[in-house]
């Protein structure tokens, strides 16, 4: 098993930019109806479905993210260790580092 990868706004934003990765909002519902990142893809905690996830490239990354980056870790290790996914990358922060470095937020 791999351990979860972790990545800085800044590269997660850059691999976003250039269409290399897919970002998971693992935040609950009133959360993400506040602010999310454009573009992310929200599948709460609470009602997680792995077969929710999308297909991505081998070369790409599957990012999660949640408000600093503990219920994302969460998610993206039982993903791991249920083999239901080989890479995960767990954003240093969440979305409060997004939103701390001016990326775009929508709401």
């Amino acid at each position: 098993m791999s351990d979860v990868k972790q990545a800085d706004v800044q590269t997660i934003t850059a691999w976003v930019d250039a269409g290399e990765a897919v970002i998971i909002d693992v935040r609950e519902t009133q959360e993400y109806a506040m602010t999310h990142v454009p573009g992310s893809i929200h599948i709460p905690m609470s009602a997680f479905n792995p077969d929710a996830l999308p297909s991505i490239k081998d070369s790409h990354h599957l990012v999660f993210m949640c408000a600093v980056g503990q219920r994302s870790q969460a998610v993206a290790s039982q993903l791991l260790s249920g083999n239901y996914i080989s890479s995960a990358v767990n954003m240093i922060g969440g979305i409060q580092a997004w939103e701390m470095a001016g990326y775009p937020v929508s709401t």
